[in-house]
Parts: structure tokens; sequence; C-alpha cells
């Protein structure tokens, strides 16, 4: 037998847990599966500096527990668990089928997607084991722990021409590195970081390693058409090259954009199905920062309590 219930939550970062937060105490009684990777992608932040009401700011890990206790006091039932098939209904109070791990059945009234977006890496053994001790993702989230230092931004397009030139407002140089002879990135974008002083751009330049032990202490950049390698020392390496939403689950199911990211209709977080709600970075590629992802949580939470108000 399936079990019921009103609102099913799918995925664990800020946007999943202000949704429980707020599916809680409208007593819709929401049942949350976390995904693989309990807490989204914060959990590979290390410190967080720019969320409200932490003055002295806190660790990611430390912050999604936080989260999750605020939740669960209020009711919500935090299960470990990977959904693996969906079978939503396209009508009016249908009922919205999930399957989880392989072999649980549920059947919800709502369901609010929450699965977020997994930055791109470059896969290097050195990149991978340094994340967090120097290599970031996100310029926003982590560029103020490199003020008056040196950094390294990798990437050629628009993201990475925005990541530059907002450290190169707080950083002593940025170098950029560009894979092919030509940036990716909008002309004004381009022109942009051509005028910023303190920053040098290298083309048909990769990282061939990330250098240090436990922190950044450099990287060795190679020439691709030359095979000249050279030691750049910086502490910090910012990745730019993009972000994938986990939205594998949904292609067919719901409307996405050409590269994946969920649409909703005007300001709210509704999907072209009725019932189902989609909040964080899943369907926010523009912003995609905790607080945001925090706030369409809290969206989709009321936006799936109207719906089912409006059912009665």
């Amino acid at each position: 037998m399936a079990e019921k219930i009103k609102c099913l939550i799918i995925g664990s970062g800020p946007a999943g847990y202000t949704a429980a937060i707020y599916a809680a105490r409208a007593d819709m009684k929401p049942v949350m599966y976390t995904g693989m990777q309990m807490g989204g992608q914060l959990t590979t932040t290390t410190e967080v500096d720019n969320f409200p009401g932490y003055p002295n700011g806190t660790d990611g890990t430390a912050m999604m527990e936080d989260l999750k206790s605020q939740a669960e006091r209020f009711g919500t039932d935090v299960r470990f668990g990977m959904v693996t098939k969906v079978e939503f209904s396209d009508k009016e109070g249908g009922i919205h089928k999930v399957v989880v791990d392989e072999t649980t059945e549920i059947e919800a009234e709502t369901v609010i997607i929450s699965t977020g977006a997994t930055a791109k890496y470059l896969g290097l053994e050195s990149e991978q084991r340094l994340i967090g001790g120097g290599v970031s993702a996100c310029a926003t989230c982590d560029g103020f722990f490199y003020k008056g230092q040196d950094v390294i931004v990798v990437g050629a397009g628009d993201t990475a021409a925005e990541e530059a030139t907002y450290l190169a407002n707080i950083c002593n140089k940025v170098t950029m590195l560009v894979r092919k002879d030509y940036m990716r990135a909008s002309k004004a974008m381009q022109h942009r970081v051509n005028k910023t002083e303190n920053i040098e751009v290298l083309y048909n330049t990769e990282i061939d390693e990330v250098l240090g032990s436990n922190v950044v202490e450099g990287v060795r950049a190679v020439n691709n058409q030359t095979g000249d390698k050279k030691d750049i020392s910086v502490t910090g390496v910012f990745i730019a090259i993009g972000h994938t939403p986990n939205t594998q689950l949904f292609k067919g199911v719901l409307d996405m954009d050409e590269t994946g990211y969920l649409l909703t209709k005007g300001k709210s977080t509704k999907t072209n199905l009725p019932g189902v709600f989609a909040a964080g970075d899943v369907q926010d590629k523009e912003y995609r920062q905790a607080v945001t992802a925090a706030g369409t949580g809290c969206m989709a939470a009321l936006d799936a309590e109207r719906y089912l108000g409006a059912l009665e």
C-alpha cells in the first residue's frame, strides 16, 4: 500500500528545509526525502558569512543541521532517501505518485521540488581534495575570505566574467584562465573585464594541478597550445564553468529551459502541473544564494498551502 501524505518535499538544502518549516507550521505534515547529499551544496562550504542571523558566521554543515532541527521541531518527517521515479497528475486535486529508492511508494497531494543544482568542477584530484580549502564554485559566497589576496577564476562565460569583476573589487589580483583563445561572455561583460586593471586574462590556459596540501597555495597552469607550464601563486581558486540543475528525474514531465532549470509561473513557485512546486537553485540560475533559496522555499510552502485551501 502506498503511503498517503499531504506535502512531499524532495531535497534538503535551504529551500527544502525552509519549505518544511512553513509547511509543518501550516499543519501540512510534510515528509522530506533528503537525497544523497543531505543539506545540499552548502555542506561543501566551510564558512557561511552572508546568511542573516549569524553575526559571527557559521559552518555550512552546522547551518543545515540548524535548519533540519528547526523543521523537525515543527513536525517535519525528515527521511534519508532518493526519489527514483515520479508520476505526477495533470489534474487539479490529482494525486502525485512517487517512488523512493525504487521500492517505497508515496502518494502526495502536493510536491515541493528543491533538488538544487550541482556546480561543475574540472575533476582534478587536487581540485576535489581542496574544495573548502581554497577551491570554490561561488565567488559571492566565499570571495570575502580572500580580501586583499590573489585568486584565480576558471571559465570564459558571463558567470566567470561576473565572478572575476566581483572578486576584483575585494582581491589584490584576479587571474582568469580561459581554455580557448576567446571568451564566450557577452561583449558587455568582456569590456568590463578588460577595463578592470587588476584582472589578467590568460587565454589557451588550463589548470594542470592545484597546489597545496591542506589549503590552496597556487596552481600549475598549462598553455594547451605550447604545453608550457607555470606556477601561479594564489590562495583561492574559483571554478566558474557552470551548474547542472538536478532535474534529470523530471525530464519530459515538467517544463524546463534548455539547460534543465525548472520553469515556474510569474513570481510564484508553480510549475506547469497543479500541486507541483519548485524552489531554490533547481529553478534559479540567476542568484543561487542560500538566502534566496530559503525565500523561494517559503514561497513554495505558501503556494502549496493555498493550492490545498482552494480545493477544500
